[in-house]
């Protein structure tokens, strides 16, 4: 089997257990605290906004429409203000926050769409309003409301699965480990105030399923050394470092080709998928840190040992005659 990295000696991953798991909780309270304090900057999906599809005589730069639209200063904050190609780059879809009164929602909608279309015209005269939709706060609660039982579904499935697959130490210690991953990324976009959109949420979704497959990659290593013959004697700490060694180079290269992908989406996706791209990026960086450095040590507090992953051969008693 090819391998990036051969260690001859395994890596002493749980005698900086403590140190790690230390770290993580620390940067999991803060992203708490951001969250709390801070909030996530909701986009219109959640809020409620207009959305403006329009359609330009020519080819145009979805990064020039926005900087039109910006300079309106409509609802006072650029973030919330989305700018998207619809199949061409001609038919472009505006997303303008909600800054009107519930009750003259389709007259200000109205109103938003014709000063977006006199400043568009002022660089391309044919410009046309394709359609105005009105997104409602109650729809935005509906969608936020729905993507938090996606996330709870997610993370039951992810305990039944694995505690149905190994045993429920590990079941406990991976979710455990995805939710500091998730914690982590809703706390940086909570800091920053970056836009949390709908992408956003499916890219938070995604790094649940990709965490906790490196997960079990490393967990079904840790249940085979278990069982071989040779690890005996061996005490549990030594099993788990080298179950995490010995995948190390799956590791670099399953997870460096999928970095390279993002960074793709995040430098050339342009805007819309920036925010997406983000996500991903810290989901994966921190899925592999969370994978070694916090679900194995959890592991091990547990008091994970053989008798947990070795079922035991029961000598049936003969009857005496």
């Amino acid at each position: 089997m090819f391998e990036v990295f051969h260690f001859k000696k395994d890596i002493p991953f749980m005698s900086y257990g403590k140190i790690t798991t230390t770290i993580s909780l620390v940067t999991f309270l803060l992203a708490v605290f951001f969250l709390i304090t801070r909030g996530l900057n909701l986009s219109i999906e959640f809020t409620g906004g207009t959305n403006v599809e329009v359609r330009f005589s020519q080819a145009v730069d979805t990064s020039v429409v926005r900087q039109q639209v910006e300079a309106l200063n409509i609802g006072g904050n650029h973030r919330q203000i989305q700018v998207q190609a619809l199949g061409t780059t001609r038919d472009i879809l505006i997303r303008l926050p909600n800054v009107q009164s519930a009750g003259a929602k389709d007259a200000a909608s109205g109103q938003l769409a014709e000063i977006v279309k006199a400043e568009l015209r002022k660089t391309d005269p044919a410009v046309e309003i394709r359609s105005v939709s009105f997104v409602g706060s109650t729809v935005g609660d509906e969608l936020l409301s729905n993507g938090l039982i996606a996330l709870t579904i997610v993370c039951l499935g992810i305990v039944a699965y694995l505690a149905i697959r190994f045993e429920w130490r590990f079941a406990v210690s991976a979710i455990l480990a995805n939710m500091h991953d998730v914690v982590i990324i809703l706390g940086v976009f909570a800091f920053l105030q970056w836009e949390f959109s709908l992408t956003v949420l499916a890219a938070v979704l995604a790094v649940l399923g990709y965490s906790v497959n490196e997960s079990v990659v490393v967990f079904d290593r840790i249940r085979e050394n278990f069982r071989k013959a040779g690890m005996r004697g061996r005490s549990v700490p030594e099993i788990i470092d080298n179950a995490i060694t010995a995948t190390t180079s799956r590791t670099v290269i399953t997870h460096g080709c999928t970095e390279m992908m993002v960074l793709s989406m995040l430098f050339l996706g342009g805007e819309s998928l920036h925010y997406f791209a983000w996500a991903l990026t810290i989901g994966i960086m921190f899925g592999i840190y969370s994978s070694v450095l916090v679900a194995s040590p959890l592991l091990l507090l547990m008091g994970v040992t053989r008798d947990n992953m070795v079922k035991q051969v029961r000598v049936k008693e003969e009857a005496v005659v």
